[in-house]
């Protein structure tokens, strides 16, 4: 039998997440969509918080997990990532703006917990790292990133742009991709960890954005960077590059898949509670066709919500049981990216100007929604690599 309940020991956790964004991201969440690039004071606090609350092995933040073997390969582990994917969608029923401009819990800080070194993870404790893939001519094909790293004696030499950097102006490093040599492909693809102070490192602007306002969005430009060795993350063999960077995307597309069920979490009590209020029940035990349009509308979206949901918490559960999940993974941010953003527009539509007006946080969370649906990889691809898994097929043999 399945249980999908919340483990006992996780209990403490959601409370934790939900008072978090019940007491700190909602009343905070229309002022700094209003005060775009403003950093968030209010959650300084919070952080720090959350920080104690992690060192204890309880806390509530969304900072990167990591891959291990277990003596017992039968047990039935609920770990790491099921923990952080079940704080992720409490905090991103507050608001997911506001938990991407938390200190600490950066997609870089994920990137580092994944595939950095037992020294490189002391070294960068502690640190709030973003994370830096897209280029201006390289949006959702990783593989053909240009950003250069040129060896150099003890260092990298880095050159190229980084744009849509998430929380990249705040934060203390950025993991930066780059390849060590074109000609080679995806395999000389490393990523390396750029402390933001680095001479050459540049912020070119902020970008103004339809959702998320409240969190920050940099474009850089790398202009000679001299990055140590030691801060390449992974092996330095060219043989051995682009899986260890894609593993990343294994544990933070889950993360990704959680903001947006809780965001469309959000959406839909707020729409429940206003069909009640103009007197439209919604009826679990009558078919959703003899029911007003409107509460069959809100089953219908509750029973997609449902499937993102479990298919999140699987791919969460495969990490934490060391078995490959990146067709879940995949399954799961494509799924509930498309549902937060179908979703938080049907819930508009249902509730008429009411949604509409900014006295409801329903249009917000309709402008947020769609950023879980193009980041960390966008629909059109993670349906790609969920077809390439399924046919068996290498990104040469299906494009």
């Amino acid at each position: 039998m399945i249980n999908l309940e919340v483990p006992a020991k996780f209990a403490r956790l959601v409370a934790q997440a939900h008072q978090a964004a019940a007491e700190f991201f909602r009343p905070n969440s229309r002022k700094y969509d209003e005060s775009e690039h403003t950093y968030p004071r209010e959650l300084d606090l919070l952080a720090a918080l959350l920080d104690g609350l992690s060192a204890s092995g309880g806390g509530a933040g969304t900072s990167g997990v990591r891959r291990g073997s277990t003596s017992d390969s039968t047990a039935n582990r609920n770990g790491a990532n099921l923990r952080l994917l079940l704080g992720t969608i409490e905090m991103c029923w507050g608001d997911v703006g506001l938990l991407l401009s938390m200190p600490r819990q950066g997609l870089g800080n994920a990137a580092i917990a994944s595939v950095a070194n037992d020294e490189q993870l002391a070294r960068y404790r502690g640190k709030w790292a973003a994370m830096a893939i897209t280029e201006p001519d390289t949006g959702s094909d990783s593989a053909a990133i240009r950003t250069t790293a040129t060896p150099d004696g003890d260092h990298y030499v880095l050159n190229g742009e980084k744009i849509f950097v998430t929380a990249g102006a705040r934060a203390d490093c950025v993991v930066v991709w780059a390849t060590l040599d074109r000609s080679l492909g995806k395999s000389a693809i490393k990523s390396f960890v750029v402390d933001r102070d680095t001479p050459g490192f540049d912020l070119v602007r902020l970008e103004k954005k339809l959702g998320i306002r409240a969190s920050d969005t940099a474009h850089f430009r790398l202009t000679n960077v001299r990055v140590h060795r030691d801060n390449l993350l992974g092996s330095p063999e060219v043989t051995t590059g682009f899986a260890g960077a894609m593993q990343t995307f294994d544990n933070t597309r889950p993360l990704v898949a959680a903001m947006a069920i809780g965001l469309a979490r959000a959406a839909l009590e707020e729409t429940r509670r206003l069909l009640t209020t103009a007197n439209i029940p919604i009826d679990y035990d009558r078919p959703p066709h003899t029911q007003p349009t409107p509460a069959a509308d809100f089953l219908t979206m509750e029973a997609d919500w449902e499937s993102a949901h479990l298919l999140a918490l699987q791919a969460a559960w495969m990490a934490d049981n060391h078995q490959p999940n990146s067709l879940q993974a995949s399954m799961a941010k494509s799924k509930a990216g498309r549902t937060a953003t179908e979703i938080t527009l049907r819930c508009l539509a249902l509730t008429g100007a009411l949604g509409y007006s900014e006295t409801s946080l329903l249009e917000k969370w309709s402008r947020d929604a769609k950023i879980l649906d193009i980041f960390e990889g966008t629909q059109q691809i993670q349906q790609l690599i969920i077809a390439r898994r399924l046919l068996n097929k290498t990104s040469a043999q299906l494009k």
